[in-house]
């Protein structure tokens, strides 16, 4: 006895599947309010990653703090007035109070540490206890501020105009919620000045809440537009609603999952939902197929037993593929990335399979009459939509070397366009040009050094070969050698430290500020140091044995290609300049260059392995290496054409966009598989004698044109109307507040889009010019009579072909 079909049995009980949905939907729902974000860079690599254990290393070695936000204020008249370093003063204190901000090593005009002498005797002692009453104090401490290196484009800019407080964080404390109260602060002080919150914690947990906000908002909206365009497509609300469950049923399934598994929802995760209910769109093939299906057997249950039949193959190999194009994800080194690629799979996996149970159990809900009257309008001859894309696909299949000559100078000019493509991971980019993190790190980077922190560390062979001249001296021209780059605004180190001191002591007399010219003289000059100021001035720069010392290089930019140009200079300037000193990179801008770099190498590695997946699936779906090839032209036509167009326009190829390069291959395959299986099944099933038999017949060149059009004309509408959907789904991203959403969304809309045309039109070219190739010799032989006669009243019988 045969078994019955998940689909059969889907079909005959009805009710029962749509309960064990809800069920099972419920029970996955109950996970989501244990929810967490998690946006913080450093997560992005595993903690046994070199670039995290050595900055980990370096961070204990000097005493350094992960974060720190830089408050900057702006006066155009200037800032050394007694009102605005009033303000200042206050608001430093307001500052010095809020949890999680570690105020011993605040450093602003009140707090940060200034190096003077008085008869002989070092004093050590904060630059501005309290705000100058006097004319002649502001100018004293203009003076002092103009002629220490220290303090010059650090918390001063050159004209004067501008001052930062720089706060460094305590370990876990949420940097979007201490700078929401800094703006609270300075918003209380008003007046002529500027207020401005930057630094990688505001951008990184900023981003986070609106990355949250984002996906509770765009989610349900994006719903909303999918379901209103089922409606206009089909005009039936029980088919929307149901479509709607589906991907609403996914989503909970596969969010639930994640939470339930104790991951935290990342930048990439967090669209999840979005991808889910786009590619719950696949399921427009059946409902495609449903309705010229019912008005052939005027049963539901026959019409859905037909349509899963037919649809099956197809619907089963894209969703295989499209899961293939998540699944590569696994295999990468970002984390988030690789949790994105798992849960979008398991949703695909999902989508499935409520696809071959769930779909079938709510066909059998809709009332007849319903069906009978959305059916009436899905005749392929009276549809403007089917002889639109029946011209579409006549001008591939009649003007094929045409066809194929237009695509092949496009890839050129496309190739052309991917060489153009920069690869760059910028945290504050991430917002758009005129929101107020970007805005903020904007004006700070040009009136200061910058808010992009990075390290370079000089390690010696031997215990207190820092404290020598010739070291001292050697990391004094790396200094110079450094800012010379335009990214660079500002170095320090323990350097100057030293001849700051060195020129104190001798009277601020320009001619010592100078290292030193013995090793004894500079190590009582850091005891000196030492004993008096705050114990971060010294251990931020140089460890107690003087073995190693720190550089703190600030940088102009957040873009990882910042740091390389340092890396490359350090590299060339000890080359020139040989030492027992090894150069070593450290800190936030070096952690954004090495993930920036795992980034593009997993971008290749994944794109790869999607493609030989895929190419797998397609020789597996159409058993034939040939026919897989075929499917696969369009696909990587798509591809090269959408980052072609990105190379040209000059966008950054960041992460948002490597990751869609993989999960391109699993998405726009999908309609390559639906119109050559459909294309080849209406093929064979034009060669069935009339009686039934075997299909004796064999194609020739009219009826593979006639299978072609017909294909573009009846599944080609479903193709179309799931490209319409994916993209309506997308579309609400590109409304987004940050431009990674807005990124995915033009990508995925213009993808789908085209992919879709391209399938109707190159398509059909492809297999009209490479049909010599694709069927054997024999047949392509000219239709017998009785193959005429029989294809006539095929035609006829389904008015099917125009």
């Amino acid at each position: 006895m045969r078994r019955a079909s998940l689909v059969e049995f889907s079909v005959n009980h009805p009710k029962l599947i749509v309960s064990l949905a809800i069920i099972l939907t419920i029970a996955f729902a109950t996970q989501l309010p244990k929810m967490k974000t998690d946006t913080n860079p450093k997560n992005m690599l595993p903690s046994t990653s070199d670039v995290r254990v050595w900055n980990e290393d370096v961070e204990k070695t000097f005493s350094l703090y992960e974060d720190m936000i830089v408050v900057g204020i702006v006066n155009e008249n200037g800032i050394l007035n007694q009102e605005t370093l009033g303000k200042i003063v206050r608001i430093t204190d307001e500052i010095l109070k809020i949890n999680g901000v570690a105020a011993r090593d605040v450093n602003s005009f009140p707090t940060i540490t200034n190096v003077t002498a008085e008869d002989g005797v070092l004093q050590v002692g904060p630059l501005m206890a309290q705000a100058p009453q006097t004319g002649e104090e502001i100018e004293a401490l203009r003076k002092t501020l103009f002629e220490n290196p220290l303090f010059l484009n650090r918390i001063i800019s050159q004209d004067g105009k501008t001052t930062a407080i720089y706060v460094p964080l305590e370990k876990g404390a949420n940097g979007k919620e201490i700078a929401d109260r800094m703006r609270e602060i300075v918003n209380q002080e008003g007046g002529s000045e500027k207020y401005y919150v930057a630094g990688d914690p505001v951008a990184r947990d900023t981003f986070g809440a609106d990355m949250f906000k984002l996906m509770a908002v765009f989610s349900p909206i994006s719903g909303m537009i999918m379901f209103l365009a089922i409606y206009l497509m089909f005009r039936n609300l029980s088919l929307s609603v149901s479509m709607m469950m589906v991907a609403m049923i996914s989503t909970t399934w596969s969010m639930g999952l994640l939470v339930g598994l104790g991951f935290q929802v990342h930048i990439m995760s967090s669209m999840s939902p979005v991808f889910l209910m786009a590619i719950a769109t696949d399921s427009i093939h059946i409902f495609n197929e449903y309705y010229f299906r019912y008005r052939e057997k005027k049963n539901k249950k026959v019409a859905i037993l037909k349509t899963m039949e037919a649809v099956s193959r197809p619907v089963r190999y894209t969703a295989l593929a499209t899961a293939a194009g998540f699944a590569v994800l696994l295999f990468m080194q970002i984390i988030p990335v690789k949790v994105f690629g798992g849960l979008v799979a398991f949703g695909t996996i999902v989508l499935r399979l409520l696809s071959f149970s769930f779909i079938p159990a709510v066909l059998t809900f809709i009332k007849a009459e319903k069906i009978e009257k959305a059916a009436a309008r899905e005749d392929v001859g009276l549809s403007r939509s089917a002889r639109l894309l029946k011209a579409l696909a006549g001008f591939g299949a009649h003007k094929p070397k045409a066809t194929v000559l237009v695509g092949l100078v496009l890839v050129i000019v496309a190739i052309i366009g991917t060489t153009k493509i920069n690869t760059n991971n910028n945290m504050v980019e991430l917002f758009k040009y005129d929101s107020e993190v970007r805005t903020a790190d904007r004006v700070m980077n040009q009136a200061l050094g910058g808010t992009s922190l990075g390290y370079m560390v000089a390690v010696a062979e031997e215990e207190d070969f820092i404290k020598t001249p010739e070291a001292m001296r050697y990391l004094e021209a790396l200094q110079r050698h450094l800012e010379k780059l335009s990214v660079v605004g500002k170095t320090v180190s323990v350097v100057d430290i030293v001849k700051q001191v060195n020129k104190v002591l001798h009277d601020e007399d320009q001619q010592y500020d100078v290292v030193p010219n013995t090793q004894e003289e500079i190590g009582q000059y850091l005891f000196m140091f030492s004993m008096s100021a705050k114990p971060s001035d010294l251990d931020n720069l140089v460890d107690y044995p003087f073995q190693k010392a720190n550089i703190w290089v600030q940088l102009k930019t957040w873009d990882a290609q910042a740091i390389r140009e340092v890396i490359k200079s350090a590299a060339e300037f000890q080359q020139a300049n040989p030492i027992s000193m090894e150069l070593k990179p450290a800190g936030v801008a070096y952690f954004n260059l090495v993930w920036n770099d795992e980034v593009l190498y997993d971008m290749l590695k994944g794109f790869v392995l999607a493609l030989v997946v895929v190419f797998v699936i397609l020789v597996f779906n159409f058993r034939s290496v040939k026919w897989a090839i075929v499917g696969a032209i369009p696909l990587l036509f798509t591809i090269l054409l959408i980052y072609g167009g990105v190379g040209f326009i000059g966008k950054d190829f960041d992460m948002p966009m490597s990751v869609l390069s993989c999960l391109s291959l699993g998405m726009a395959v999908d309609f390559a598989i639906h119109f050559i299986s459909r294309f080849k099944q209406r093929l064979e099933d034009s060669q069935q004698p009339a009686n039934g038999g075997s299909a004796t017949l064999t194609p020739n060149t009219k009826l593979i044109t006639e299978s072609l059009l017909w294909t573009a004309a009846r599944p080609g509408k479903g193709i179309m109307r799931n490209a319409v959907l994916f993209a309506a789904a997308f579309s609400v991203m590109m409304f987004a507040s940050l431009t990674p959403y807005v990124t995915v969304g033009a990508i995925i809309l213009s993808m789908m889009m085209l992919s879709a045309i391209l399938t109707i039109i190159y398509v059909p070219a492809l297999i009209t010019l490479m049909k010599g190739w694709l069927f054997k010799p024999s047949q392509l032989q000219p239709l017998s009579q009785e193959a005429k006669i029989f294809g006539h009243k095929h035609e006829l019988s389904r008015s099917e072909v125009v």
